[in-house]
């Protein structure tokens, strides 16, 4: 039975997907001057879902006639009425990107429960990652003046708690898929390592120097006096242990593919360092990074005098680096991508559109926009929205 003008019909198509299923099911409907309102496909292991929402002249006889092409071409079609919906409440629809090793259901029933406590409504599911289920997005909506603060806050605990997965909350936006640089710390980011640190045990004043490094990186102590303490233990060190430890940074897992899919995709990617010159060169040559900054040792007669050349490449400084570059390439900040690990990153990833928190201290973790503990640096390509696909299309997999 045709329902009456007034009503909305919604057609689901189920089945077998093969070639020439909308195609037909269109026709039929172009044929018959039926409106067409809303639209959705999706294909699972080769299984079909398709829905159509139209409106049909009356007594068209136009679901008689789906229903017998539907027959023919192997597929299950149901409809049914429904009322015109009324113009919904304005909201703001974020994603929700998960990234692990593996995601099964109870890792998805984790997230979702999260999600529902805080009112979240699930809109959409998108599988990211090929071949294994790794990485998925899901597109929600939260009710109209709900800020997503606590739903951040609460998808940070669950992804600490589960130690198996990261879960990154981001507003869907313009600038969501169209980020065109990547700014990165460099020692236990971009690499696995602190170079003051290995250079402070090669010297053989490696506690004095890691109690340091520890007070200022929990941001206990000024940055800038820390560094000038942990650099004075360093005097008298020959310069070839530093090149040396340059020539062979152990790199943090998943490094070389961001930076190789970044570069093939035409990103713009830095280095920003509160470490050293040596070593962030060495990385830009290395992997091909486009633009270098940190601090310089001061050498003299072939070793460290204990000081540095230059303003210090504090957090103010970072920041500061952040901007002027994104400037100088006419890159808004909300296409830019900010990765640290310290508390001498907070400036630096709240500049940016998209501030990371990679392997973070827990005060970096609860202020940064999102924060990646489980996965390695190639997580980052799925947080900017790509898909396996994509990432093989570049040339490389990641995750």
């Amino acid at each position: 039975m045709t329902p009456p003008l007034s009503e909305s019909v919604l057609i689901t198509v189920t089945g077998k997907d093969h070639p020439g299923i909308v195609s037909r099911l269109t026709g039929l409907l172009a044929e018959a001057g039926a409106e067409l309102l809303d639209v959705e496909q999706v294909v699972v292991q080769g299984r079909l879902t398709l829905c159509l929402l139209v409106r049909l002249p009356p007594a068209s006889g136009t679901l008689e006639t789906l229903l017998s092409a539907a027959k023919t071409l192997g597929v299950t079609l149901d409809f049914q009425a429904v009322e015109a919906a009324a113009t919904p409440a304005a909201s703001v629809r974020h994603v929700v990107t998960a990234v692990g090793r593996a995601l099964g259901a109870r890792e998805l029933h984790a997230l979702t429960q999260v999600l529902a406590g805080h009112g979240a409504n699930v809109e959409r599911i998108t599988r990211l990652s090929e071949p294994h289920l790794g990485s998925v997005d899901i597109h929600i909506s939260l009710p109209p003046g709900q800020p997503p603060d606590a739903l951040k806050h609460a998808l940070l605990e669950l992804s600490m708690q589960s130690g198996g997965f990261d879960v990154a909350l981001q507003r869907e936006s313009l600038f969501r898929r169209g980020k065109r640089m990547v700014v990165m710390d460099m020692d236990s980011t971009l690499i696995r390592i602190e170079v003051i640190d290995e250079l402070a045990r090669a010297h053989g004043v490696g506690e004095q120097v890691s109690r340091i490094t520890e007070r200022a990186m929990h941001g206990e102590m000024d940055y800038d006096e820390s560094l000038r303490q942990r650099v004075a233990l360093l005097r008298g060190l020959d310069a070839s242990v530093v090149h040396q430890l340059a020539a062979n940074l152990p790199l943090t897992e998943g490094a070389e593919t961001l930076v190789r899919v970044l570069k093939r995709l035409g990103y713009r990617t830095a280095v920003i360092s509160g470490g050293f010159s040596v070593a962030a060169e060495a990385l830009k040559a290395r992997l091909g990074i486009d633009f270098a900054y940190s601090n310089e040792l001061e050498i003299q007669d072939g070793k460290l005098t204990g000081r540095t050349v230059g303003r210090i490449v504090n957090a103010q400084r970072k920041a500061e680096l952040l901007e002027s570059l994104a400037q100088a390439e006419g890159i808004l900040l909300d296409q830019v991508v900010a990765v640290g690990d310290g508390a001498n990153d907070l400036l630096m990833l709240e500049r940016a559109g998209l501030g990371i928190a990679f392997r973070a201290k827990p005060k970096l973790r609860a202020a940064a926009d999102t924060s990646i503990s489980a996965g390695g640096l190639d997580s980052i390509l799925y947080l900017l929205g790509l898909t396996g696909r994509e990432l093989l299309e570049a040339g490389s997999v990641a995750g």
